[in-house]
Order: C-alpha cells, then sequence, then structure tokens
C-alpha cells in the first residue's frame, strides 16, 4: 500500500475501510478504488466526504458538541438511504478524530460500523501528523472497524531512498517515459532527498503526481529527459529548522541563506528563527568555553548531558567558533530580535514589515557566520560598526 498504486486492497462482505497515514496522495488513491471496488461493475459509488472542518464556519453559537451532533446525523441519513438505482454512497469521514472525543457522538459512530448497508460504504481517512503517530482516540475505532471485519490499511510516505523508484513507477502509471537522471532531478526538486526529520513530507507523493502529470501533457508520446524537468519543475524543496541551525553552527552562510528563505517561505516567524538561533548559539558559546578549558568527549557529554552524536556534532560547530565571534553572533541576534519586533536599541518604536525584517535576517547570517568573517570583541561594536541592522527600521 506505500507505493504509487493501492493495488492489494480488497473489500470482501463487510463495506467498512479504516485509512491511515502519512501519504495524502495514497490515502486519495485508497479511496477512489475503494469506491470503485464497492460499487457495480464500472460504476464506483458516489463519494460523499465528512469532516468537523466542513462544519467550522457554522453560525454563531454553534459549539463543538453541536457540530458532532450535526455531522454524525448527515453520515446516519447517508448511509440509512438505500440506492434504488445504480451505485449507492461512500462515505468518507476525514479526520474522525475530533468526532471521536465527544463519548455520545463516539457511540453513535461506532454504531454505524456494524451497520452499513450493502450498496453503500463507509471510510474513515485520517492524514497523520508529521510525527506518524495516530491520534490516541482513533484506537477504538480501529478495533471496532476490524471487529467488524472491515479493512485497516497504512499509508507511510515513502522514504528518500524510495522516493526516485516511486516516481518512476508513477510515471509509468500515467504514460510518462523518463529518461536518464529524470527522475532523480525532480526527486531532487520536490524535496525528496531532505535528510531532516522535522521535515513535512505529507505531501511530496501528492506534488510528484502533478508535476508528472504537467511532464505527460508536455511530452504526450515522448521520453522525458532531464532538461525537461530543469525547465518545467520549479524547485519545492521544504526548509528544515534543524538544517538551518547546523548550516548556522557549521558556519556555512551560503547554505543558512537557502534554507532561511525556505523556512520564511513556509511562513515560519521570524521570532521562531530567532528564538532558536539563540538557543543553538548559547550552546555553542557553553561548548567553545568547555573546549577552551580541555574538556572533550566523553567528560564534555556528562558535564552538558548530552547524547553521543550530538556532543559531537556541537563541538565540531563550536570549534569554529571564537568567543569574541559567538559574542557577536548573540549581540547581533538581540539586535534582529528588536528590530523583528519593531523595537529600537534606544527604546523607541519603528514600523516593521516581513520584507525588511526578512532582509534583516539575511544580512545578520552574511555578517556574523561569514566564513571570512574574524571576531571581534563585543566591546568594540560602535554604533558605526553596524549600520546595516540599524537602518533596517528607518
Amino acid at each position: 500500500m506505500s507505493g504509487p498504486s493501492a493495488g492489494g486492497l480488497r473489500v470482501a462482505g463487510t463495506p467498512v475501510a479504516y485509512f491511515r497515514g502519512e501519504d495524502a496522495f495514497g490515502l486519495e488513491r485508497a479511496v477512489i478504488e475503494l469506491a470503485g471496488q464497492l460499487g457495480p461493475p464500472g460504476q464506483p459509488l458516489e463519494v460523499w466526504d465528512a469532516s468537523m472542518e466542513d462544519h467550522a464556519g457554522d453560525a454563531a453559537g454553534s459549539t463543538a458538541a453541536r457540530r458532532r451532533d450535526r455531522i454524525v446525523g448527515e453520515i446516519e441519513t447517508r448511509l440509512a438511504t438505500a440506492p434504488l438505482f445504480g451505485g449507492g454512497t461512500l462515505v468518507t469521514v476525514r479526520q474522525p478524530e475530533p468526532i471521536l472525543r465527544e463519548s455520545a457522538a463516539r457511540d453513535r459512530l461506532l454504531r454505524l460500523v456494524e451497520t452499513v448497508p450493502m450498496g453503500n460504504g463507509l471510510c474513515f481517512v485520517e492524514l497523520l501528523a508529521a510525527s506518524g503517530r495516530a491520534p490516541a482516540a482513533t484506537t477504538v475505532l480501529a478495533e471496532a472497524v476490524q471487529h467488524a471485519g472491515g479493512v485497516i490499511r497504512e499509508f507511510p510516505v515513502p522514504s528518500r531512498e524510495r522516493m526516485e523508484a516511486w516516481i518512476a513507477v508513477r510515471g509509468k502509471e500515467v504514460g510518462v517515459t523518463l529518461g536518464p537522471g529524470a527522475a532523480r532531478l525532480l526527486t531532487e526538486r520536490i524535496g525528496g532527498y531532505v535528510r531532516e526529520g522535522d521535515v513535512d513530507r505529507r505531501r511530496q507523493t501528492e506534488l510528484a503526481d502533478r508535476e508528472l502529470q504537467k511532464l505527460a501533457l508536455y511530452r504526450p508520446d515522448g521520453t522525458i529527459t532531464r532538461q525537461d524537468v530543469a525547465e518545467l519543475v520549479a524547485e519545492a524543496v521544504p526548509g528544515s529548522a534543524w538544517a538551518f541551525l547546523d548550516a548556522v553552527g557549521s558556519r556555512r552562510a551560503a547554505d543558512a541563506t537557502i534554507l532561511a528563505e525556505r523556512l520564511l517561505a513556509d511562513a515560519v516567524p521570524v521570532p521562531v528563527l530567532v528564538a532558536q538561533l539563540h538557543r543553538r548559539l548559547r550552546e555553542l558559546a557553553i561548548v567553545r568555553d568547555h573546549l577552551d578549558s580541555g574538556t572533550r568527549g566523553p567528560a564534555l557529554m556528562r558535564a552538558m548531558r548530552l547524547q553521543p552524536y550530538r556532543a559531537q556534532k556541537l563541538q565540531e560547530q563550536a570549534a569554529r567558533w571564537t568567543p569574541e565571534a559567538l559574542r557577536d553572533a548573540l549581540d547581533g541576534l538581540m539586535e534582529l530580535d528588536l528590530t523583528s519586533k519593531g523595537i529600537t536599541l534606544d527604546g523607541s518604536t519603528r514600523q516593521m514589515s516581513p520584507a525588511r525584517t526578512a532582509l534583516g535576517l539575511q544580512q545578520w547570517l552574511a555578517e556574523v557566520i561569514g566564513p571570512t568573517r574574524a571576531g571581534r570583541s563585543s566591546s568594540a561594536q560602535t554604533g558605526a560598526d553596524r549600520p546595516a541592522i540599524r537602518s533596517l527600521g528607518a
């Protein structure tokens, strides 16, 4: 079930299913396939979606309990309506966890699992968070579906090692012939090779499918080359806060600049980045102090209560900084934090914009972590030394 096709899905007897996982594209394919299997040959069931989000805009005064009652009532009505001609209805309950929080709505929903009439179907779809952990409230739902003889399927996102193969298989399904290097470049463009665990990969296969459909229209009877991908597929590599902090810690200014742009494009607020940067720089300052005093290896791990891998990474990064450079970085970060909130160093206020704040972050990166920058004492930083950041509020 983790490949491009939901092949292998079989529903025998009970028309109930529970699909969950991080792969948004795989979940949608499974719903379509289920509708086809439950309906007469060549006539899939009509899919009717239900979710609490559909009622988020209800009239003022509508409580969550009322919204649950209304949506469960609609589900009951749809399932109770037996088809007279043609196919029936596949009721798809998306993100059922909010309905399961309240006991009365949960009991009604679980009763429906046991009483779905033939000709209709009931499918629960749970797009999990990036962590891949199912909400605790859905455990009882999975048990009810299993007890009723329904189908339960998991849809993990293809790993970075398998994404290129996934694209090649899906390309064949949509009639695309990918030439040498094309699948690899497409994988790179959608962020399939990003290693960091804080990246949200849930829509990567969905994005890859859209790009393949576009390429299929571009060359319906030909081979998609690597050059075609380079010209037609825009880069959509997701931002990673971990990668960004490591780039700053390692003083890789070019990488940090690119990663900062991606995070800002993903609407990560600058104050959040500033807080994360402060924690990392503070850790590096402490490690730098330990290194200067001769504390290394296991002794450093014990002193700072660090795991071996993290201790090694911080030692490597701290070795690239002088104490003076770290003080400069923290001073500049404090000023950036103030300017991002419209406050100057003398306490007065100035109007700021997201564009100026983003520019301030990029200036800080260029001035503080550039590989050729020599550390200087913070006491030597006069107003003339730091005109660029101060002028952001002008």
